[in-house]
């Protein structure tokens, strides 16, 4: 049985309701070196033109504060957009380590939310409405002097 076929049995939906899904708004902070000195005014900039980002000021001089929407952007795509630009991010290990957890964490939360609902306690019904579809019984088309061999 396909798993479209098992998951419209079970009356599960296929969407996504993306408004009811938690935790999918992020706030993460960037931080850069200090060379070049306008760097970090220049990615502010740069952004808070992307749709669906909010860019505050961060901690210190540093660092940004970046808000978005973990289905539309993630911290790694951010940041490598950034970097691509030329812009200079912190690489301490530290902070390394950090964002390595952050980009896992939210490839997984990603990759969950757009994969379809699994089948968890309704899982019985599937089967039984699969059942109820085929024929069954003692219903057996063989002869009766060869079912049984002596």
């Amino acid at each position: 049985m396909r798993r479209e076929t098992a998951y419209k049995l079970a009356g599960r939906r296929h969407g996504h309701p993306q408004q009811a899904a938690g935790g999918v708004l992020k706030a993460r902070e960037i931080r850069f070196k200090p060379w070049p000195a306008d760097q970090v005014v220049q990615a502010r900039r740069s952004l808070a033109a992307l749709r669906g980002v909010r860019v505050e000021p961060g901690r210190d001089s540093r660092s940004l504060i970046v808000r978005y929407n973990v289905l539309d952007f993630t911290l790694e795509l951010l940041e490598d957009a950034l970097q691509s630009a030329g812009f200079q991010l912190e690489r301490t290990l530290l902070i390394r380590l950090h964002r390595a957890l952050i980009y896992y964490v939210e490839e997984t939360q990603v990759h969950n939310l757009r994969s379809p609902e699994r089948l968890i306690k309704q899982s019985h019904e599937v089967y039984v409405q699969a059942y109820s579809a085929h024929p069954h019984g003692d219903h057996d088309d063989t002869p009766p002097d060869l079912r049984e061999f002596r």
